[in-house]
């Protein structure tokens, strides 16, 4: 897999700059990172990420909801990454996903299979 630019969709400060740094220890690029919904939609007109890694709940709006407003304009492969994974399973059943805590090794596992568009069973 190559370099990425990847774009980070999560409203905990804290959780989002680790995220970026375990994403650019693995040789990609974070091109953004947004807290809200409308953060992420507008950020992905002017990032035009490879990838995006999106929290499920966010403290202003949802991550769900912005990846389909975000896929309307055109497919960006994305990992959802979430506390409690049953909304995401509702919500989305075959999308790729990731409970927190994770490890790098499923960090980059998901981003796999994201972008080979196949969705398997996370552990939980």
């Amino acid at each position: 897999m190559g370099a990425l630019r990847i774009m980070v969709v999560e409203d905990e400060a804290n959780v989002a700059l680790l995220l970026a740094e375990v994403l650019e220890s693995m040789g990609h690029e974070v091109c953004a990172i947004e807290a809200t919904e409308a953060g992420a939609v507008t950020s992905a007109i002017g990032c035009r990420p490879d990838l995006m890694i999106v929290d499920e709940r966010l403290g202003n709006g949802s991550g769900v909801a912005a990846v389909d407003e975000i896929l309307r304009g055109s497919f960006v492969p994305h990992v959802f990454v979430s506390g409690d994974l049953s909304r995401v399973r509702k919500l989305k059943p075959g999308a790729v996903m990731i409970q927190k805590p994770f490890r790098e090794a499923e960090l980059a596992s998901a981003i796999q299979r994201a972008l080979m568009g196949t969705a398997l069973t996370p552990r939980t």
